[in-house]
Formats: structure tokens, sequence, C-alpha cells
């Protein structure tokens, strides 16, 4: 795992001025260094440079990067961030073909691929990757990203010079790219946020390469191309079968995710899904005479302060316990206090360049930090609700019935935020509802489905390239923070895709949520933990932590120099403080609600300053 940035241009010879071009591109590498904190190195050619920071996983010695292989007289250089799980696979088929290699790197796997099979490899990749390859033999750069954006790879382009970079702030290391908002911009802060369109950057002129696609750039500039969209088609196994490959599919994808030459460990709340991939990676470990490592994340305060509610009906600690019990793992319980997890809120700021989810992102990016203490790899449960069913947003008539993202139907509470002339200069029913709609069209048909499951196939859509990607965006950046490379097995491409074709009566079968993935996890899991009702990312009960955000909101809005008052009103603004608004109520999943919010606005404001934002409406 590791940070990856450069820029390509087809007009010029970046060797007239090589020392120049590498210190800009080492300059960009550096920002990523929490990214790869082991290694760093440059490359620069005639149309390209290339920065990389390495977080070293396999191969310690032989995968340092950028890495250049000749054939037939060219050239072929790679940045890479990723892990393969298809090494071996990859490598027999390319020995086959002649290909001989020097070292056990799925880097150098990667780049062969690439040699021997040009943009089609990405359809031969499983794994999490986005990358860059400076082929001479075809005068472009070649950039992908792996299916589902568990890895990310932003672009700009200045003077018809291509910028790229794995976080925002490496591309603002180039002259001419600074950071200024429009008017998409501020669609997608209060009207997405903390969600964002793909392929969206937010920033004026920042995108990145959407989940699933590749592109090429050349003399003719760039062209993005997806090489993978999930399909429809008829289902065609029955229920037994159906589980019988969910399970043979959970255990080959969590097989190969804990090859790693260095510590891993897997995140373990208790719940269904971190506990089938913690029952999965213990059983292996102990075949191999080890012992697997455990974490649990929780809050000080919530054994006094936690009370049941319909998203979050019990505590994680006695599920945890339960686990370790019976799978016999070393376990680590970690705590977060008060006032780190309002701190950590700027900190991870900085870690998206963009607000995100508030303490659910602060919360990890801390409890990442002190896992790394320890730990290189984790694995980790997410992604399963998105795929097999499991938010509530998959079984209410309202978010059914809805024409609007389920986990975010009602814009009332952060519109009345804005300023006025904010507010009307962006339209942003509007802009959401387009995005809405250009989404539910995407939707690939099944011809002859009923409106009922064809709609539920529309929500399962929705999910995985909104929802799915927001916590994948989330979980990337607040653990690459920290130096610490988080692998989903449940985003596994061909489980991704095999249940999405499944039938909503398998999944949430006889009535029970994730039916589906629990018949598969029968024969791993005790019978209690394996009926478990499903359980959100925890989050602080302590009234403290309300208590500080609104401290520290409130002294923010008493400032009129703060950036924040160019956006939102004050007479809203201390509506919200007073709990005069809508407050209990989510505004963003399921557990982003008026601390949430103030939150949000809280990184809104830090991020502003911190970053020297322009507005341009």
């Amino acid at each position: 795992m590791c940070g990856i940035a450069g820029f390509c241009d087809y007009h010029d010879n970046l060797t007239e001025e090589a020392p120049l071009w590498g210190a800009l591109a080492k300059r960009m590498g550096n920002r990523l260094k929490h990214r790869g904190p082991d290694e760093a190195g440059v490359h620069v050619s005639r149309h390209a440079a290339f920065a990389h920071a390495r977080l070293a996983v396999v191969d310690i010695e032989g995968g340092k990067q950028p890495m250049t292989r000749m054939q037939d007289g060219f050239r072929y250089t790679i940045t890479y961030n990723g892990e393969l799980y298809n090494t071996e696979e990859l490598r027999q088929e390319l020995n086959l073909l002649g290909c001989r290699f020097t070292t056990r790197s799925d880097t150098e796997v990667l780049l062969n691929c690439y040699i021997q099979f040009g943009p089609f490899c990405a359809e031969k990749l499983n794994g999490i990757f986005a990358f860059a390859i400076d082929d001479e033999r075809r005068g472009c750069t070649f950039l992908c990203r792996d299916r589902f954006g568990i890895k990310p790879l932003f672009y700009s382009t200045v003077n018809g010079r291509l910028v790229f970079g794995s976080e925002i702030k490496s591309l603002f290391e180039y002259p001419g790219l600074n950071p200024i908002l429009d008017q998409t911009s501020l669609c997608e802060l209060f009207g997405l946020g903390p969600a964002r369109t793909a392929g969206c950057g937010v920033f004026q002129n920042i995108q990145e390469i959407k989940p699933g696609y590749s592109a090429v750039f050349n003399r003719e500039g760039l062209r993005a191309y997806p090489y993978f969209e999930l399909e429809s088609y008829e289902h065609p196994d029955s229920y037994e079968d159906t589980v019988l490959h969910v399970r043979q599919l959970l255990e080959d994808t969590v097989h190969r995710q804990l090859i790693s030459d260095v510590p891993l460990c897997t995140f373990l709340s208790g719940g269904l899904d971190s506990s089938i991939i913690t029952a999965l990676a213990a059983v292996e470990y102990k075949k191999q005479g080890k012992v697997l490592d455990t974490y649990s994340f929780d809050y000080k305060g919530n054994d006094k302060y936690f009370k049941p509610n319909a998203f979050q009906p019990d505590a994680d600690r006695p599920w945890a316990e339960r686990m370790i019990s019976e799978f016999g793992t070393n376990h680590r319980f970690l705590e977060c206090d008060t006032e780190t997890l309002v701190d950590r809120l700027y900190d991870a700021v900085i870690a998206k360049d963009l607000p995100g989810m508030a303490d659910v992102d602060s919360s990890l990016l801390h409890f990442c930090s002190l896992v790394k203490a320890n730990h290189v790899v984790a694995l980790s449960g997410e992604c399963a609700d998105e795929i097999f069913g499991g938010y509530p947003w998959f079984h209410t008539p309202e978010a059914f019935e809805g024409k609007t993202f389920p986990w975010s139907p009602d814009l009332k509470l952060r519109t009345s935020l804005l300023k006025p002339e904010i507010l009307h200069a962006l339209s942003l029913e509007d802009y959401v509802n387009q995005r809405y709609t250009e989404s539910v069209e995407a939707t690939p048909r099944l011809p002859g489905e009923s409106a009922e499951e064809r709609r539920r196939r529309e929500i399962s859509f929705l999910n995985i390239n909104w929802f799915m990607s927001t916590l994948l965006d989330r979980k990337d950046r607040n653990s690459m923070a920290a130096g610490l490379e988080v692998r989903v097995p449940y985003a596994d491409h061909r489980l991704v895709q095999y249940v999405f074709n499944t039938p909503w009566e398998f999944k949430n079968r006889n009535g029970v949520a994730k039916g589906l993935l629990r018949d598969a996890a029968k024969e791993w899991l005790p019978e209690d933990v394996l009926m478990r009702k499903k359980s959100p990312y925890p989050k602080t009960h302590n009234p403290a932590y309300e208590a500080l955000v609104r401290h520290r909101l409130s002294r923010i809005l008493a400032d009129p120099l703060e950036p924040i008052h160019m956006l939102i009103s004050g007479t809203a603004a201390k509506e919200l403080l007073s709990e005069k608004s809508d407050y209990g109520k989510p505004w963003f999943g399921q557990l982003m609600a008026g601390p949430q919010l103030m939150a949000y606005l809280l990184q809104i404001n830090f991020w502003l300053k911190r970053y020297d934002i322009s507005i341009q409406l």
C-alpha cells in the first residue's frame, strides 16, 4: 500500500530539465509520506515524472518503486498503490508467455501483465489498486483504478499536462493548481456530502478516475473508459447452491487477502460481518500454528451512557468477547476519549482533503493510529451491508418509495444553514435530484423484471455506487493517514457481481436481514453471533462530546472573521446550537444527526482555513 503522484506531457521533453521536474514530482510524493513511510522513489522520462511513497507489505526488498522493465527495446515504468490478490495465478500465466521475474512482488507481476496485455490487463486483476504506467512503446501513460474505488486516484490538467496523485493534497503541490470552490463544489458539499459524485474531486478542476475505469493520456489528451460495470442477469442457482457459492467465494477471498509479509490483524466488533472475516482468518492462522490478532473499538463513557435504540440495539463488547472466547484470538479493546474524538475532526479533514463523516471519520483515524503501533495490515467487514441488503433503507417503505438517496432523504436540516443568496445560487435540490436520477437511470436492467424487483435492484445499485464508495473512501484515507493498509474482503468483485443478481427473497431469506449471508456462515459462527441484529460502526453516547462540539462551534460563530460565515446563516446556525431544528433526525446514514452536523460545520470551517480556499460562484 502506497502513495503515488506525478505528471505527464506529450508535447514536451521532460528530460531536458530532469532535475527540475524530478524535484517537483518528489515534492508531490512527499505530501503522501503517511501513505508510504518506508521508502520513496522518483522516475523522470521523456514524457512522464512519477513519485512513489511506499508502505512495504510484500517482498520488502524486491518491491521498490517506481519500477522499470524493458521489452523489445522499450521502457515501461509503474508507480502503483495496492495489492493484487491473484498474484500467483498471474505469475504462472505470464511465465508460460515467457516472462521471467526477479522479485516476489505483485508490482513486477502487474507491470509485466501490462506489458503483455496492454490496457486489457485491468480485466485480469483481482485486488485493490490505483496505478500509472509510463509506456514508451505506445507513447502514453496508462492509469487504472480498482472496480469499486477502494484505492484513490485524483487528477487534473494544467496547460495540457496531466497531473495525478493518490490524494488531492499532492496535486496542490503542482504550480497552477489551487483550492477553489465553485457552484458544483458547494452542491457536492451541502447537497450530497459527505458522499460525492463518482469522478468528482469537489474542488474546481479536480477529478478522479472513476471506480472500474482505465484511462490513456497521450498527445490527443485523456480518454477514460470503463473496464468493469455491474451487469444484470437471471440468477442461475437454487437457494442451496447460492448459499454454497457465497460460502466458497468468502472462503477464497479471505484466504487470498491474508497474504502479507508484515503483521496482519482483523477488526472485530462482534457483529455478523466482522465475525465472519475473523472466524475464517482465525481458522486459517490456526492451521499455520499462529494466533490471529484482533481489535475492537469503543468510546470512554459508553459503558455508562449507552442506551439501546433501533439503530444500535446493543453494545459490541460482549459480542467481541464471545468471539474471542470461541476463536482464541489475541484481542485488544481500544477506546477513544471525548477530547481526542473532537480534536481528530481536523486531522480527518487533512487525511481526506475534504470534510467527511465527522466523528465517524475522526474515531477511525484515531483507532487506526493505535492499531498501526503493532500491525501494518488489517481486514475489515466493511461493505457487507451494501451487498447483502443490511441497511434499514433496504427494508422500509419510505426508502423503497422515495425518489432520492435513501440514506439522505431530507435536505432541509443542512440546506437551512446556508445563506439565502448562496442557496439561491446553487439550485441545490435540482442538483441532488439530477445526480439521483442519473444514478437510477444507469442501473443495469433485467428484461421482464417486476416493478418491485426493479426498484430493489435500483436501491442495491445506489448503495454499491454511492454509500459503499463513501465508506471505502473514508476507510482508505483515515487508515492510510496512519500508514495502515485495510483490506475489505466483501468488496471482491466476484462476490459483489454474484450477489447483485441474487433475488431479494434469497438475500432476505425468511424475512431475516442478510439471511443469505447468515446461512452461508452457519458452519463458521456460534448461533447467537450468527443471528445478532445489525449494529453499525459504534458512536459515542457520552453527552460531553455534544457539549464540546457545541462549545467549539459557538466560539467560531462568535468570530466574524471565521470563513464559514461566507456560507452559512448566523441565525440558522444559532438555531442549530439551541436544538430548535430537527436535531435528532439523521441527515446522513444512520448515525449522523445534530451533533454530527455541528461537527461537520467545524470541519468545513477548518478546511476553508487550512487549505486557504477561494470561493468563485
